[in-house]
């Protein structure tokens, strides 16, 4: 299996080695400008969950801010 895709790798390399510099490029750049947007929006996706959990743990306040001294809940606490 591995040894078709690499044989067929390098007859595909072969042949865009050996066209003019403008097909080269238009090639290239048909194949990484769609697959840099595709990682680089899978990237900012996985950067805001991440931020999102990290923020909510950090701004949730913990129970014991949200009662007074006798154990009763204060009064002005969101629920």
């Amino acid at each position: 299996m591995f040894d078709g895709v690499a044989r067929w790798w390098d007859g595909f390399e072969l042949w865009l080695a050996q066209q003019w510099f403008p097909i080269q490029f238009v090639l290239v750049a048909a194949v990484l400008l769609p697959l840099s947007a595709v990682m680089a929006w899978v990237i900012h996706r996985g950067v805001d969950v991440v931020a999102d959990q990290v923020g909510g743990l950090r701004n949730a306040p913990s129970r014991a801010e949200n009662t007074t001294d006798d154990g009763e809940g204060r009064t002005d606490a969101v629920s």
